[in-house]
Order: C-alpha cells, then structure tokens, then sequence
C-alpha cells in the first residue's frame, strides 16, 4: 500500500510539472531559429543562466569486496549449469496465452505442451542438478540406515577384526591424505557459507543507507522542482528585456537596415556629385593657372626677343672685324654668322585666344556651394534611422503593451496549478513513508537474526562432522603405534578410531538435512538470479515488461494506459528507465510531448497572430527625402555649360611644344665658345667668348622662366582638356544617378523596407525562440531529473540481487559442496577407523606352516600344555584371547 501511494503521489507531481512546462516552450522553435539565421549579423545568442541544479546522493553502485571472488564463481557455475540465454520470447508465449489461468484440460493443448517442453528444456539443468539432490535426500538416511544395521550384524565393517595386509601402512597413509584433503575441502565450503551468511546480515544494514539516501534524492526532487520551474518562468523576461532593447532601438536596427540597403544606391550617387565640387575647384585652378602662365610668356617672349635681337647685332659688329679676313680665321667667322638666323624665338604666345570667359562661367557657378548642397543630401539620407523611430513609435508602444500582457498571462498561468502544495504533499508522503520503512527496522533485524541463527546452526552441523574428523585424524595420528597389534592399540589411537566413527554418524544424520536445504535454496535462488538478476542487470527484462498487449490484453503498452489512459503512446518502462538513469528531465522521460499540446498556449503569448499583425502594419515613409535639391542639379547643368569644352586646345599646346628659342641657347653658347678656341689667342677670340656668356645669361635669366610657365600651362592645358571631354558624360552620369536613388526611395522603398521589417520581426522573434529552445532543453535534461527512479530500480536491484540472492545463492554453493563432499570423507573416516580402533580380534602368522591363525586363547592355556595342541599340529582358528594383550607365543610357533 505505501508503494502505491508513493507511485500515485510521483504520478502527479510529473504531470503537473509538465502543464507547466507548456508556460514556455515551443515547437516552432527550429523554424524560427533557420529562418532568422541570416540575421544574426545583430542578434546575439541570450544568456539565460543555469537552471538551480540538485546533486543526488544515491549511487546505486555496488562493488562487493572480496566475496565478489566468490559471487563469480557463483555465476559461472550456474552458467554451466543454465547456459541457455534469457527465454523472453519463451516468457512472453507463457503469460499471453495463459493470461486467463489454465482450465480444465487446457494444460494438454499442443500449444501448452509445446511450451512445457521448452521451458523443460530451459530448466533442464536445473531439474537434474535438483533430481540429484532429492535422491540424495531420500537415500542417504536409507543409506545410513542400512549401513548402521549392517554393522550392528558385524558385517560392512561392523566386526570388530581388522585383516593384516602388507600394504596396510600405505592403505592407511592413502585413507588419511584423502580425509585430511577431504577434510580441508568442507572446512572451506563451510567457510564459504558462513561467510555469505554474514554477508547478508552486514548488507541488510547497508540497506538503510540505500533508503534514506533515495528518500532524501526524492525530497529533494520534490524540493528543488519548484523553484527550477520559476527560474524557467523567471527567465521569460531576459528573453522580453532583449526585445524591448531592440524596439527602443528600432531606429538603429531597422532603420540602420534600411539605410544600409539603400546606400547602395544612393551613397555612391551622392560621392559622385560631391566629386564633381571637386571637379569644379580643379578646372577653376587650371583656368587661372593658363591665365597667369600665358601672362608670363607674353611678357617673357618681349624680353627675351629684345634681348637675342640685340644679341645677334653685337655678334655680327664682331665678326666684321678685320681679324676675321686672316686666312684660317676667315672660314670660322663665316660659320659663326651662319648661325646668327638661329638667335631667334620659336613659340608665338601672344596669339593664343583668351580663356577669361569660361573662367568668369566658373566663378559663376562656383557662386553656388554644390559642396553644402550634397551634405544637406547626405544628411537627409543619414536620417533614415530618426524617421523610422518617429514612424514606428505607435507600433513600438503596441508591441511593448502585448509584451507586457503576456508576461502577465504566464504569470498567470504558473499561478492556475498547485505545484507547491502538491510537493509539500509529496514530500511529507516521503516523511510518513520513511518514518513507517524504519518503523520495521527491529523487526528485520530479529528476523534477520533468527535468519543467521538458522544459517550459523546449519554451518554448525558441517563444522561438527569436520571437528569429529579432525580430532579423530589428531588422536589416531599421534595415538598410533606401528609396533601395537590391532588388539593392543593404544587408549589415544582407540578414541580417534571412534571420534571418526562418530563424524561418520554424524554426517549421516546431518547430510539429507543440509541436502534439503541446500535444494531448496539452489532452486530459488539460481532461477532468481537466472530469471530476474541478470534480466535486470543487462535490462532485457523490460523488453518483457515492455511487450505489447503483456500486462493487459487490451493494452498495447500499459505504462501511457496507467498514466494517460492511451495505451497507444510510445512509451516503455525501458525508454523511462534509459532517460531517468541518464538523469534526464521527466518531461523527455515520460515523453509528455505527446499528450498536452503546448503550442496552442506559446501561439497565444509569444507567437501570436495579434503580434504578427502589428508587424506586419509597420510601413516607413521615406518619400520626403531629398538627396539633391533643385539648385544643386542646375549648378552641375551650369558646369557643363561653362565654356570649358569649347577652347581650342589644340592651338595651346602647338606653342608649348615648339620650345622658346629655334635653338638650345647653352648649346649655342658652347659652341661659340669651341668655335672661339679654335682662334689665335687675341681680341676676336676673347670677344666671341664674352658672347657665349651673354648668351648663357639670357637663357639663364629670361629662357627658364619662360619654359616652366610653358610647363605649368601644358600641364594645366592639359588637364582642362580632360576635364571638358569627360565633363559632359560626368554630369549626366551624376544626374542620372541622383534620379534613380530618388525614384527607388520614392517608389520602391516599400519592398525593402518589408523585407528589412521581415527580418526584424525573425529578429525579435528569434528572442523567443532561443528562450523556448533553452527551456525544451531544460525541461528535457535539467528540470525535473528524475535519476532517483533509476535509483530506485538500481537499489532494488542491489539489494535483492547483490545483498540477498547473491549471497543466498553462495550459500548453498558452499553447502552444497559439503554435502557432497561428505561422501568421501564418510568412506574414509569408516576405512581409517580400522587402523585407529582397538579390535577384539587379530590377525596371526605360524613361521613353520606358514599359516594365518586367528582366535583368542583363554588365561588357563597360558604355559600348559594342551593335550589337542600338542597332538595336533593344527590349532584352532576360533580361539579367544584376551583383548588387552598379545596372543602367548607357544615354544614350536
């Protein structure tokens, strides 16, 4: 009646905490968490803490110590006798098809008789090993019987006459080895049993431990359930402040989301019209830079033409001097003037047309701060962010009041079932219970002790037949006297003779009894151990257990039909036993899944349609935004306008590639002054030496300068005819691109701003989800563990099979053994008492007929003379002598 109860009670509290594990968990949570797993570039995973945990003290372990030794050879000799594996199918086919009782003549339908014979067969062993011992029982008090008649009648031993044989000395050595061994053998199989007695009592004490540690792992799974549900409960609102933290920053999260898909377009149109201000600046400083450069050069080109003129007159007065008509100097001053031609400028600046007016265009346009005016674009796109907060808030205030509600709803809900006053229930259930466990603690003790008494008398039994053969083996050895006839045998030897006669009645007496006892104990225990142990060590006997249709025909499985009146759910006290041991919850254990329907409840706080829909209705607005105003786009038509494209470039840079002067200045210079060495020493030579240094200096002070202004305007040339050929294109482009990025944010915003909105709401939902994951896979493996039933499966199992039945079963091993063990050492104690005990009569020899005389000779023979002894040879072999001493030896013997 208490197991019931307890199983009720245990019943119960699973069932409610199971209704409240529908507070939080879902199975839509696989879905949501694929679905979402794009979006985990800003969703990190949520950290829900650690459920409290609860440390069991049961550790249904069971190392038996050196009488393990024992329990093996235990088990192997059942083996051998009972090697067939576990009859399940056997076991099954029994109980189905008896289930109603056998009646009448059903024990001789084939189908029964079938069975007997197998389970025959199965038990075979068994039934021999048993046979054996019931004969035995049966006989050996015939046997004993028999035998003390039979010596009563001076036969079997009985007379009280012991033939001499020459080998006697080694018949007796043989007899007393073979006792002694004999002998040491039951010492030990009585050791055996006694020791496996003993055993049983110390485990029976241990037994309490068991109890009240799986007592006290109950209390706390009463204990600590509660508060573990709470903590699952509790932690619903990391799984909700996570969320408002992403509503409170919808702007940064679907805003920002927004903005980064849209600056693919936009952000690289507005680069392209700020770099077109950049554009501007440049052609700007390119105009104004030919202005100054083409200054320069008309200036320059004055100078320097007044300079080489005036030049290419003081070289000519030279070389009409007289010394120029000398003979060798003539060719030489005729080569000179050659040249003179050569002292003249190449480029003509002063025809090139003027770039004032696109530069007056520029500066027009460069009036306006296109710079300022993309900026304000930047910043109007920038702002997405806000509008998309300023847009939401309604929704944001709707979802954080559903929120809310549904917080309070599963408080709500945690309040609806008595799960602690149901515990407390349990707990003081497991108080009553333990309270009444050891009430009968006394009474299993002095049955225990009665037990042991039993056992210690039957050991008793063995260890007197063994006391009678040892002491008869001590008096016999150290009495016996090689030299002393049979009948002369000493006091010593005579009582060692006797205490062995004694062993052997003893045995007689006591054999059948320990006999019984041991095949009473050998048939219990060894088909316990066969039947139910080792099943339940390697679990196949919940494959019995767990049979379809086994306990009620009309049950498929009679665990879901005990508990959930559903015999069709798949559930086996094997699958429970496996997740309860593996210290799982007892949600996963019971497979509750597939009775209470939580999803109806998570769809109506967490995945509700009434949150969808909120959702769904978030529409954001960016029609307003202005990437470019109207100013701004008419500043970029004006660049283009500006005039740049129209000078006429070509004409600039055939000047600047004619050079300065006809001819490189300093190479003239040296080679008029070469010219001038080839001279005599004299005034035309220092002369035209003065000239190639003027020139040196014109080219020095007037030609340089000249020829980087005509690099600064080649490279500025240059770069404006760049500027005007790719203009045209360039602002197109620009413009164009601006339109496109307005026409998207203005017509097509609403299909990012779903899909964007889509993954936020997989996002917030994505919460949820990692909550209802976390706690399927709490309730499965951290709430509600329920290792203290396989506790208490591995217990029973402890002590009724490695306490009780393994102990029991090394019993009657070790008795058993005695018991066959003590024919043997009957043989020999009978055989080994001739050699001890003192005999009426003896065996004699006659030296001169070579003849064996036995008999006794009375006193009144002694020392006369016999008339029919001394007439006869022969003497008389029935003749008595007296028992305490030697025959009278006759003069002629």
């Amino acid at each position: 009646m208490p197991r019931k109860g307890l199983m009720d009670m245990w019943w119960k509290v699973g069932l409610v905490l199971v209704m409240c594990w529908g507070l939080t968990s879902s199975e839509a949570r696989e879905e949501h968490y694929n679905s979402s797993s794009r979006t985990s570039m800003f969703r990190a995973p949520l950290d829900f803490g650690f459920v409290p945990s609860v440390v069991y003290e049961t550790h249904a372990y069971y190392e038996p110590g050196p009488i393990g030794v024992l329990f093996h050879m235990v088990h192997a000799f059942l083996y051998v006798v009972q090697p067939n594996p576990f009859p399940k199918d056997l076991i099954v086919k029994m109980v189905q098809q008896n289930m109603g009782g056998i009646k009448g003549d059903d024990y001789k339908k084939p189908e029964n008789v079938v069975l007997l014979l197998q389970a025959i067969y199965y038990e075979l062993g068994f039934i021999v090993l048993t046979v054996l011992g019931v004969l035995f029982v049966l006989f050996m008090p015939i046997v004993g019987l028999c035998f003390c008649v039979c010596r009563c009648c001076e036969n079997c031993g009985g007379e009280m006459h012991q033939r001499q044989k020459k080998n006697g000395d080694c018949l007796r050595g043989f007899y007393m080895a073979t006792l002694i061994a004999t002998s040491v053998f039951l010492a030990a199989g009585v050791t055996v049993a006694y020791a496996a007695n003993q055993n049983i009592t110390s485990q029976i004490k241990s037994t309490r431990r068991l109890v009240n540690t799986n007592i006290r792992d109950l209390k706390s799974f009463a204990n600590y359930t509660p508060a573990q549900i709470d903590y699952l409960a509790a932690q619903y609102t990391t799984a909700k402040n996570k969320v408002l933290s992403d509503l409170d920053n919808i702007g940064t999260l679907l805003g920002g989301q927004i903005h980064n898909q849209l600056e693919r377009e936009v952000v690289p149109a507005l680069d392209n019209a700020l770099r077109m201000t950049a554009a501007m600046r440049e052609a700007k400083e390119s105009l104004e830079s030919v202005t100054t450069s083409l200054e320069t050069l008309q200036e320059g080109t004055g100078r320097l033409q007044n300079s080489l003129q005036s030049e290419r007159a003081s070289l000519s007065n030279t070389l009409n001097d007289p010394a120029c008509s000398n003979g060798d100097v003539t060719h030489t001053c005729v080569t000179i003037r050659g040249t003179l031609s050569q002292l003249a400028l190449s480029a003509n600046f002063n025809g090139l047309p003027e770039v004032e007016a696109p530069l007056a265009n520029l500066d027009a346009v460069l009036e306006t701060d296109l710079s300022n005016i993309v900026q304000k674009g930047y910043s109007s796109f920038n702002d997405t962010p806000r509008l998309v907060r300023e847009q939401t808030k309604d929704i944001v205030s709707e979802v954080k009041g559903l929120l809310d509600r549904s917080c309070g709803e599963i408080i709500g809900f945690t309040k609806m079932f008595p799960v602690e006053p149901a515990l407390e229930n349990f707990t003081k259930f497991l108080t009553e219970s333990q309270k009444n466990i050891e009430a009968y603690y006394p009474q299993i003790d002095q049955l225990d002790f009665y037990r042991w008494i039993g056992c210690v008398v039957i050991c008793c039994m063995v260890v007197l037949i063994l006391t009678f053969n040892f002491l008869g083996l001590l008096c016999g050895s150290c009495g016996y006297d090689k030299n002393a006839t049979p009948t002369t045998r000493g006091c010593l030897s005579n009582t060692g003779g006797n205490l062995l006669m004694a062993s052997v009645g003893f045995s007689f007496i006591f054999s059948w009894v320990l006999m019984g006892v041991v095949v009473t104990t050998f048939v219990v225990g060894g088909n316990i151990e066969k039947l139910v142990c080792e099943p339940l060590a390697n679990r196949q006997i919940f494959k019995i257990i767990d049979t379809p249709y086994m306990v009620h025909p009309a049950k498929k499985n009679f665990l879901p039909g005990m508990l959930f009146q559903d015999p069709n759910i798949d559930l086996t006290m094997g699958s429970m036993y496996r997740d309860c041991y593996e210290n799982n919850g007892l949600y996963s254990a019971l497979q509750l899944e597939t009775k209470f329907n939580f999803n109806k409840f998570l769809n109506a706080t967490v995945y509700n349609l009434e949150l969808a829909k909120i959702f769904n209705s978030v529409n954001v607005d960016l029609q307003g935004m202005l990437l470019l105003e109207q100013e701004g786009k008419d500043n970029l038509i004006d660049f283009a306008n500006t005039g740049i494209g129209e000078i006429d470039y070509q004409v600039y840079l055939t000047e600047v590639n004619k050079g300065v002067t006809v001819v490189d200045l300093l190479s003239y210079a040296n080679e008029l002054e070469a010219q001038a060495d080839q001279l005599p020493r004299g005034a035309l030579e220092n002369a035209l030496k003065g000239h190639a240094s003027s020139i040196r200096q014109i080219h020095k002070d007037q030609v340089v300068p000249m020829e980087q202004a005509m690099g600064t305007l080649s490279q500025s040339i240059k770069l404006l005819q760049k500027t005007s050929r790719e203009l045209p294109i360039k602002v197109t482009n620009v413009l164009n691109a601006i339109e496109a990025a307005e026409y998207l944010i203005s017509n097509n915003v609403s299909h990012v701003v779903k899909q964007e909105t889509e993954k936020f709401i997989k996002n917030i939902m994505g919460y949820f989800s990692q909550y209802t994951e976390w706690v399927k896979h709490s309730l499965a493996t951290e709430v509600a563990q329920c290792k203290p039933i396989s506790n208490i499966v591995d217990s029973l199992e402890i002590v009724a099979c490695s306490f009780i039945v393994d102990s029991v079963n090394t019993f009657w091993f070790g008795l058993g053994g005695c018991c066959v063990l003590l024919i043997p050492s009957i043989i020999m104690s009978v055989k080994l008492a001739k050699f001890y005990r003192r005999m009426d009569t003896e065996d004699v020899y006659d030296d001169s007929m070579d003849v064996v005389v036995s008999g006794y000779h009375s006193e009144p023979l002694y020392g006369i003379n016999n008339p029919v002894m001394c007439s006869y040879p022969s003497y008389d072999t029935m003749r008595w002598y007296p028992r305490a001493s030697a025959p009278p030896r006759q003069p002629d013997w």
